[in-house]
């Protein structure tokens, strides 16, 4: 009796363990996937550490948004978004170190975008990358970098462009001075690298074409992040006789030419891509009211209760004043990704790509589609003049400077709307 008493209980233990061993794949099968890590590869030191940082804030404050509604959702359950950073210090070997470690971390969605070199940089590897090595391929989603040709020419189909490129910009931009007719005398002037250059190269042409009656009086580029002085670039902004400055500038490079400028006695605009932030309106001050223009996709005091309440969730968000640059294209592009991958019912690149050529998204009032022949969003974009806080159209200013720019032209997403030459290769 005894003895069938032990075997009994040693059947029921070989039971028990045999059920538990059995269980154990179901068990792994079923556990919770982890996050989805989304790789951002930016200047976090050097000269535009302060543009990098925006990034990371925006980016951070658009995952947060994904993940307080319970992630994205997928057939296994939702997975949340994880934004890790890499340094690329503003050089594009390291944005290149950057993209390695991040792949090797299990990173497959790269975001960057404050240097259209840098981006050049990222989609040739990545490119390299997607063709030898399919099982780690990666998406580059980019907010900011916008040379035309990374649409056009060198478009490629693990490349999505969630800003307006050059072009598109300066023809908004181009949209005011042509309504502008005592402009008689225009100084272009930008960064010594490809972004740099196709903004002075697209400003020449259509001035020629809607203004063939103004003067470009200076012609010039500097190099990107190196120079610390801009005095001389002012001396020369005056003596030609300028009445305005066209310029993609952008960080530093902006900000320390506009100081320049100021401080040298010029008094006419600035026609920027970047003028809006950033250290900009403080460091031009008085000087800049009705005569410093920024083209964006959005900007603060677009007077609507949705845009209104989206802004001031960000600067509850980031109440610091340092800290008040939000982009709405990069909460789209988050939004944009989410879409694609609950679409995908998947976190494959191929199928997360191919599902993004559909995006179309809303947040606050702004509407954005991803245009699948060349991966060029489309969006409306909106020209703003700078003003003090509390003018009319000016509700909220910049950085606590007391200036704000109040929206003076919105270009619907089918004017901005620009063909391709892009010959898109799909796998």
């Amino acid at each position: 009796m005894h003895q069938s008493f032990i075997w009994r209980r040693q059947a029921l233990k070989f039971a028990a363990s045999a059920l538990c061993a059995a269980a154990l794949p179901s068990v792994a099968r079923s556990a919770p996937a982890g996050p989805i890590r989304l790789a951002l590869i930016e200047s976090m030191s050097g000269p535009f550490a302060n543009t990098g940082e925006a990034v990371f804030r925006n980016l951070l404050w658009a995952v947060e948004r994904v993940n307080a509604r319970g992630g994205v959702k997928l057939p296994g359950g939702s997975r949340r978004l994880e934004l890790v950073r890499y340094d690329s210090k503003g050089q594009n070997e390291e944005a290149l170190s950057a993209l390695r470690a991040a792949m090797d971390d299990g990173a497959r969605i790269v975001l960057q975008g404050n240097s259209s070199a840098t981006a050049a940089a990222l989609l040739d590897a990545i490119d390299k990358n997607n063709e030898r090595d399919p099982q780690r391929r990666v998406l580059f989603l980019n907010y900011s970098a916008v040379d035309p040709v990374l649409t056009n020419e060198r478009c490629s189909f693990w490349h999505f462009r969630f800003d307006a490129h050059a072009d598109m910009r300066v023809t908004a931009l181009m949209d005011v001075v042509k309504d502008e007719a005592s402009l008689q005398r225009v100084y272009l002037i930008g960064q010594d690298y490809s972004f740099g250059r196709a903004v002075l190269r697209e400003s020449r042409r259509q001035l020629g074409v809607l203004r063939p009656d103004v003067q470009i009086v200076g012609d010039e580029l500097h190099p990107m992040g190196r120079v610390k002085d801009f005095a001389p670039y002012a001396s020369k902004i005056i003596a030609s006789g300028a009445q305005a400055v066209v310029t993609g500038n952008w960080g530093n490079d902006l900000t320390l030419l506009v100081k320049a400028a100021r401080e040298a006695g010029f008094n006419g605009s600035f026609y920027t891509f970047y003028g809006n932030a950033l250290g900009a309106p403080a460091a031009i001050g008085e000087a800049g009211i009705g005569r410093v223009i920024a083209v964006a996709d959005w900007l603060p005091n677009v007077q609507t209760a949705a845009s209104e309440d989206f802004y001031r969730a960000f600067r509850a968000r980031f109440p610091k004043p340092s800290e008040d640059y939000v982009h709405m294209r990069m909460q789209l592009v988050i939004e944009a990704l989410a879409q694609s991958i609950e679409r995908a019912r998947s976190v494959d690149t191929v199928a997360v790509a191919r599902a993004m050529e559909r995006a179309d998204v809303s947040l606050a009032g702004q509407r954005g589609r991803m245009r699948a022949s060349d991966h060029q969003f489309q969006q409306q974009l909106v020209v703003g003049v700078m003003d003090r806080q509390g003018a009319p159209g000016v509700q909220f200013d910049v950085e606590g400077s007391g200036y704000g720019f109040r929206v003076v032209k919105t270009v619907s997403a089918e004017r901005a709307e620009m063909p391709t030459t892009c010959q898109m290769q799909r796998p």
